[in-house]
């Protein structure tokens, strides 16, 4: 067995999240890498912008290493939630990139410093502000790993595609007859429950 290593083992966590949130959006067209499909509208090229930013905020400018990187969901009068969705002249390639661009500022962040160095996460509260950078890299891994099930789920109501990458579905075998079924036994055992409830 070889000695842990903990910025390894940081390092293999965010990055499966990462390429799992990428990968929500291959095969799809503009409309359905935009397309709202909650009531809050979550949408997946919105989910990888916000993830850029997250990144570069906590793994960038908490530590005093900020990217340059303009983000305008920042700016004075950015309306809220500007990070959550991409405008119709706003590139896939060009999130996309960004995003790419924020691993490896943030990867570099993790490199320079040590794992307890301090650092201030300039949005939050004064006095309430300081960070370790193992809590931080936690926190992006924490929120990465959230929104890439939140793009899971959105791209199996696109199109039905499911699991972590090309080579790791994490689902039961089954073809669409079984699924049908499945989900059909789910509805069955819920409604069987509601009346239970309510008798």
């Amino acid at each position: 067995m070889t000695a842990p290593d903990p910025k390894a083992d940081l390092a293999f966590c965010l990055q499966s999240a990462r390429d799992a949130l990428l990968w929500k959006l291959e095969g799809l067209s503009e409309y359905d890498i935009r397309r709202p499909l909650t009531p809050t509208g979550t949408n997946l090229l919105g989910l990888v912008e916000h993830a850029a930013g997250v990144e570069l905020g906590y793994l960038g400018d908490t530590f005093g290493r900020p990217s340059g990187e303009p983000l305008p969901w920042l700016g004075d009068g950015a309306e809220p939630n500007a990070d959550m969705w991409a405008a119709a002249d706003e590139s896939r390639d060009r999130i996309v990139a960004l995003y790419r661009r924020a691993w490896a500022h943030a990867d570099a962040t993790i490199d320079a410093l040590a794992l307890d160095t301090t650092g201030k996460v300039p949005w939050w509260p004064d006095g309430k502000d300081e960070v370790t950078l193992h809590h931080a890299v936690v926190r992006v891994i924490a929120d990465t790993h959230r929104h890439a099930g939140h793009a899971d789920i959105v791209r199996e109501l696109l199109d039905g595609a499911v699991g972590m990458n090309k080579g790791n579905g994490s689902m039961a075998p089954g073809d669409s007859a079984w699924w049908e079924e499945y989900r059909s036994r789910l509805e069955r055992a819920a409604r069987e429950a509601d009346r239970l409830d309510t008798d």
